[in-house]
């Protein structure tokens, strides 16, 4: 847990990257079962796993870049950012016929982010690592032969880490403020799932709006001594901010072509509207070092995700998917701390069964965001930035 970080995996701040057979397929899984994973997908379908008993974890390791160049493309730089681990735990037990529970453990939230150094936007950010780990106790039921419900109770660990530059000068260059702060958030994530026919499933879920409030968090600033001792600033004080962790709306249909083959589309709609500002309220304020109000004004987006999975033989099972996932970032108000851009995934993937009840789940992702021109107009920075990440991933199943 220590060593998640994530960025890039979609638009804003939100990570999808929570199974590997979903991942595969476009990361759909709203509208159909996929084993364990459904915990996080649509908790209406648990009750319909067919196991006994099931276990499912999984990492992925991100290799992404950012690059910003100038107004006037004279100027490029680049982020320095560490592999990114995003990971996922699920457990399910089915009680009887009727009724299932489970346990997901996962980080559907996240970013981490460095610039070189000396970069031309560090007064805006150097870096930035934000962690979310969600605790999801889960619940399903199976009220009929066409419908089954879900609901799970999540508790959210978040954590942040943020760096930037002040512009004043130290005897080592610009002087720098380092953010850090925790908090623990509670949600919800529902869930219902129709079995329409012996080909055709649909489902819909919703996982709530959280707002991840810091009180308690530590700002520590690098200045020259004589402002400290002046009290142009202080040296430490502790500071209040709120991240919103925004509410989703998934729907999913899938459709069994033929007894080897089923497709799914997912449709994920979600709230960004929500983030409408970064507010950051330090306990102690001078002239010279006031409470920092930074607007972001994001917009509500949609995903739109297509999935495709072949059993060529007992042994192997093949997939494929795609997805365009909009960006919520505002042209006006566009900071580099969370690149945003139209985003296009391709992915593939493969379930090997080398023995009875155990699978090795493996994807790869490829996200090439689209060249994305835009200013933060408080500070008059504005240019051109290009993202792309390759994401392998793997993940293991034994189920009884």
């Amino acid at each position: 847990m220590v060593a998640f970080t994530a960025s890039l995996m979609a638009e804003g701040y939100q990570v999808n990257l929570q199974g590997q057979k979903n991942t595969g397929m476009g990361h759909t899984g709203t509208g159909f079962l996929l084993g364990p994973s459904i915990i996080h997908f649509n908790p209406g379908g648990l009750a319909l796993y067919d196991k006994k008993m099931s276990f499912n974890a999984g990492v992925s390791t991100i290799f992404s870049n950012n690059i910003f160049q100038g107004a006037e493309g004279l100027y490029e730089a680049q982020t320095e950012n560490p592999i990114g681990t995003p990971f996922y735990f699920y457990g399910s037990y089915k009680i009887n016929d009727d009724l299932a529970v489970g346990l997901g453990v996962n980080t559907p939230y996240g970013n981490s982010l460095k610039w070189e150094d000396d970069w031309a936007g560090r007064y805006l950010i150097n870096s930035i690592s934000m962690r979310s780990i969600h605790i999801q106790p889960t619940v399903s039921y199976k009220i009929n032969d066409w419908l089954s419900a879900g609901v799970g109770m999540t508790v959210a660990l978040n954590s942040v880490e943020l760096n930037k530059s002040i512009p004043i000068t130290g005897p080592n260059g610009d002087s720098e403020i380092d953010l850090e702060g925790s908090t623990t958030t509670f949600g919800v994530n529902a869930g219902l799932m129709f079995t329409l026919t012996e080909q055709l499933s649909a489902g819909i879920s919703y996982r709530s709006q959280m707002k991840a409030k810091v009180t308690g968090g530590t700002a520590t600033l690098d200045v020259p001594e004589a402002l400290i001792a002046n009290g142009t600033f202080p040296d430490e004080t502790g500071f209040s901010a709120t991240l919103p962790l925004p509410n989703n709306i998934n729907f999913g249909v899938a459709y069994k072509v033929t007894e080897k083959l089923l497709v799914a589309l997912d449709i994920n709609y979600v709230q960004w509207s929500v983030y409408d500002s970064l507010v950051f309220d330090f306990e102690d304020n001078t002239p010279a070092f006031q409470d920092s109000r930074n607007p972001r004004e994001y917009s509500n987006t949609m995903i739109y995700r297509l999935g495709a999975q072949y059993d060529l033989m007992d042994e192997l099972t093949l997939r494929a998917g795609a997805y365009y996932d909009a960006t919520p970032t505002n042209d006006e108000y566009y900071t580099p701390e969370t690149p945003g851009a139209n985003k296009i995934g391709l992915s593939g993937g493969a379930t090997i069964r080398p023995f009875e009840n155990f699978e090795i789940d493996l994807s790869m992702l490829y996200i090439h965001g689209q060249k994305r021109e835009a200013e933060y107009v408080p500070d008059n920075f504005k240019g051109t930035y290009y993202t792309n990440a390759f994401i392998p991933g793997i993940g293991l199943t034994y189920s009884f």
